[in-house]
Formats: structure tokens, C-alpha cells, sequence
């Protein structure tokens, strides 16, 4: 057994909050994506010469990265993601560049995409070969500080007790190479072909996640802690739990709405520790089935709510959620956020929009393109 590695773990406010959205980059004539990210930084970088802190690389060089600082509320995260979306969109505009969300791009081909030049990420691909050049994928990512490394493993598996709802009301990924996969999260198991994607183990304690760590650093499958990629993992350097669960929104307010959803799931069961209370928890086959329901069918997916094996229709959980959680989002200051919620529950998820244009035009992809286009810029489901 190798030595384990000594994770510790950055003091943060208690249910700060901190988002990551990645957006696609796409010719305003054609719909395909550009591989323009760097003449995007170029543009937006600030005088003195640093990176910007709210406009990241990415794997690929058909994305840009836009992330909040940490923040007191979901609201102010959203803010600082629209004012670093602008940036981008104003330096996008003359080279004939639009932005795109959603968690894959409708008919783009991931053979003719070009990846960043970095180190890390050209690690990444000569490791993991067909399936890593596979990652033409989107996702969203919400930080949630947590005041006690205590406390960052039983939260960490409770949240995956409502994995398939985040998951279900996220889904925008029912293309891939310009065909309906059949699936409302095509992202959700292409990413986890990814040797330290998905699902996360259920450690019990800080010290087995530290003696896996030198393990997987003592055998070559990672080099730093950051390359574990797990749907939901521990974010020592930052004090978060992060939730990487959701695709790629199509606009800003789905990733509010998402957002708020998540962090309320987290102070609910911080809280809920606090109290002395069991948290919920599943068995891992369940997770896993779990996971697989919620990205094949999205919202009409039946999910699993307990280890007895009862079951309900995820969006029926999601409206009692909303009942229950209305008190921690009133405290959170995000009781606006998650009540947008209701907006995927009655619009539908992005993939359910997706078909329905492809249906009006038939079957043409870029006229899905167009439409993700507009929600991105109008800021809301269109």
C-alpha cells in the first residue's frame, strides 16, 4: 500500500458559493464550433498581463470558461457570470463568433477539434486516447463552502441521494455527432469513461480519501489531486464541495435555478448534521442506476428515493423538494433562484426544447444551434 498524501483542507464561509459555466464557441454563419479560445483570452486579458479571474481555458479550444468569484449568494455568482459572458461576447462579436450553451454541441464533429496547449491537457489525451479526444462536452460546476472537514464526506454522500434530480433538470445533451442519441444527458456517460470520472466512492473518513489519493499517485493515475473527477468531489484547496453533476446549462437563469437547487441540498443536510440527524443515503448500485435513469430519460425518469428500493417520478421529487427547501433558500437568499425551478418543471429541460425544435424543422440541427444561441442571449428557456 503506498504512503497516503496529506489533504488539507482550506478554511471557507460556510455555504459560500462559487459557479462554473462552461460555454461553446460557435460561427455565427455555419453553427459550427470555432476553435477561437485564445484569441478570445487574448482579447480579454487584463493589462497588466494576468489571467482574468472570472474567464478561464479550457480542455478544448472551442471553449471559454466563465466563473463567479466566491460569493454570498447564488444571485451574486449569476451577476459576476453575466458580466464575464459580456466580456466574452464583446470579443467574440468581431471575429463572427456566437456563444452556445448546453452540455454537448448538436452535430459538431469531436475528431476536428483542436485541444488547448497545455501540459495537463495534453497529459490527459495521450493517456486516455479515444475516449479523452471524446470530451466534447459542457458542464456546469457549483462550489459550496464547508466550514468542517467533518463534514465534507457524509455531505458528499447524501447529495448523491439527489443526484438524478440535478441531473434530470440539467439535461441538454440529446445530440452528439448530429444524431438523437436517445438519451436527455449523452454528457453525463461519455464523461465518465474518463478513468477518475463518475461516480465518487463512499469513504467513510478524510484518511481513505488520502490513502486512495497516494495510491493513485503512487501508481501514475494521477499526479495531483485535481485530476480525480468525480461527479461530485471534496475541493481541499478551495474548502468547497463540488458538485460537477450538471451539463452545460443553455442560460443563465437555468444555472441560477440549478444552482440554488444545489446549494440548498447542501445546507439542508449541513444542517440536518448539525442537528445530530442521520443524513439519507442509498446503496451505491442504486447511485448508479440512479445516474443512469436520470441521464437516459431526464425528467419522465422514475428514480429510486430510498435503500428499500421505493421509487417516484423525478419531477414529482423535485416539486416536494421545492416545498421543503423553501425555508434554506430564504435563509441562503436565494429564494428567487430556486423558485426558477419551476421554470424547467413547466418549459421542460433543455433537451426536451432541443427535440422540439429539431421536431419543427425536420431534423435540422442548426436550427437547434440557432435556438440554444438565443437562450444564451436572451438569459432564460425561449
Amino acid at each position: 500500500m503506498a504512503a497516503p498524501v496529506t489533504l488539507p483542507f482550506a478554511r471557507s464561509a460556510r455555504s459560500s458559493v462559487g459557479l462554473e459555466w462552461e460555454v461553446a464557441l460557435v460561427d455565427a454563419d455555419s453553427g459550427d464550433l470555432r476553435q477561437a479560445a485564445q484569441a478570445i483570452f487574448d482579447t480579454v486579458r487584463p493589462t497588466d498581463g494576468s489571467e482574468h479571474p472570472h474567464i478561464k481555458q479550457e480542455l478544448l479550444l472551442n471553449t471559454v470558461e466563465v466563473a463567479s468569484g466566491v460569493c454570498r449568494t447564488v444571485g451574486e455568482a449569476g451577476a459576476d457570470l453575466r458580466r464575464a459572458l459580456d466580456e466574452v461576447a464583446a470579443a467574440a462579436e468581431p471575429l463572427r463568433i456566437q456563444l452556445m450553451g448546453g452540455g454537448t454541441h448538436p452535430f459538431a464533429n469531436w475528431a476536428q477539434q483542436k485541444v488547448t496547449d497545455k501540459q495537463r491537457y495534453a497529459t490527459l489525451i495521450d493517456r486516455t486516447q479515444w475516449w479523452g479526444r471524446q470530451m466534447l462536452i459542457y458542464g456546469v460546476h457549483v462550489h459550496v463552502g464547508i466550514e468542517d472537514r467533518d463534514k465534507v464526506l457524509p455531505l458528499s454522500r447524501a447529495m448523491l441521494t439527489v443526484f438524478p434530480h440535478l441531473q434530470s433538470l440539467s439535461a441538454s445533451s440529446p445530440f452528439w455527432g448530429g444524431k438523437d442519441t436517445g438519451y436527455a444527458s449523452n454528457r453525463a456517460l461519455l464523461f465518465q469513461q474518463l478513468p477518475t470520472a463518475g461516480l465518487p466512492f463512499g469513504f467513510e473518513r478524510w484518511e481513505q480519501l488520502e490513502q486512495y489519493v497516494g495510491d493513485m499517485m503512487h501508481t501514475g493515475v494521477i499526479d495531483q489531486f485535481d485530476e480525480v473527477r468525480w461527479d461530485v468531489r471534496p475541493s481541499p484547496r478551495f474548502g468547497t464541495l463540488e458538485m460537477r453533476v450538471a451539463d452545460g446549462a443553455t442560460n443563465l437563469l437555468e444555472v441560477t435555478a440549478i444552482s440554488a437547487l444545489t446549494h440548498c441540498f447542501v445546507e439542508h443536510f449541513s444542517s440536518m448534521l448539525d442537528r445530530g440527524e442521520p443524513l439519507p443515503a442509498l446503496p451505491p448500485w442504486f447511485a448508479q442506476e440512479n445516474k443512469w435513469r436520470s441521464a437516459r430519460y431526464g425528467m419522465d425518469a422514475i428514480i429510486i428515493t430510498n435503500a428499500a428500493g421505493d421509487e417516484e417520478l423525478v419531477t414529482d421529487a423535485v416539486g416536494r423538494w421545492l416545498v421543503e427547501l423553501a425555508p434554506v433558500a430564504e435563509r441562503l437568499g436565494c429564494s428567487e433562484e430556486l423558485d426558477q425551478v419551476r421554470v424547467i418543471l413547466r418549459r421542460g429541460a433543455s433537451y426536451q426544447r432541443q427535440r422540439a425544435v429539431a421536431r419543427r424543422h425536420a431534423g435540422e440541427l442548426d436550427a437547434v444551434v440557432r435556438s440554444l444561441v438565443a437562450e444564451l442571449e436572451a438569459g432564460r428557456p425561449l
